[in-house]
């Protein structure tokens, strides 16, 4: 019997791409790796204006701070980072939890998109309510401000990663 063409076969995915919960999860870090870096943190500071909507959207980038060591010894190196670390990590499990079973589905990449932005924004948001009410001197008021803050960020830089999760495995 003769095999069947390679045109009827099923198509694989490529290997050497990820899933796209995967490659959001890596655009994830690298957003806050290098925009919450204290070098560009303090370039942001000292170069943008506030009041413009550039400086603005650069100084929300930085949001997600983190630093090497703590200027106030009352508060350790780890609640300085909690936000930035906490992002991560919720980031990468909404990618990985949320779109998979729906974007498996659906055979456009705009699924992806939406939902690797989504799921950052639902991690922007959940992380700066953890942070607010669990870091030193966390209060509910405080937990729902950052919440707010924090869900900004997200919306505004959460495309980033609706983007790096275009074209990956579901």
């Amino acid at each position: 019997m003769t095999r069947p063409l390679a045109i009827t076969k099923r198509l694989r995915a490529v290997r050497g791409y990820g899933t796209a919960a995967g490659t959001g999860a890596l655009a994830a870090f690298l957003l806050v790796a290098v925009c919450g870096s204290p070098m560009y943190v303090d370039w942001v500071q000292h170069h943008t204006d506030p009041a413009g909507a550039g400086g603005w959207l650069l100084r929300l980038l930085a949001w997600p701070a983190w630093r090497l060591h703590s200027d106030d010894p009352s508060q350790g190196v780890l609640a300085a980072d909690l936000r930035a670390l906490l992002l991560v990590i919720l980031a990468a499990a909404l990618l990985y939890l949320l779109p998979a079973g729906q974007v498996a589905r659906v055979g456009n990449s705009t699924s992806q998109f939406f939902s690797g932005w989504a799921a950052y924004a639902l991690a922007g948001g959940f992380t700066a309510l953890l942070a607010a009410l669990f870091g030193p001197g966390g209060s509910l008021l405080v937990a729902f401000q950052g919440a707010s803050t924090g869900a900004t960020y997200g919306f505004f830089t959460g495309w980033i990663i609706g983007l790096a999760s275009l074209g990956g495995r579901a």
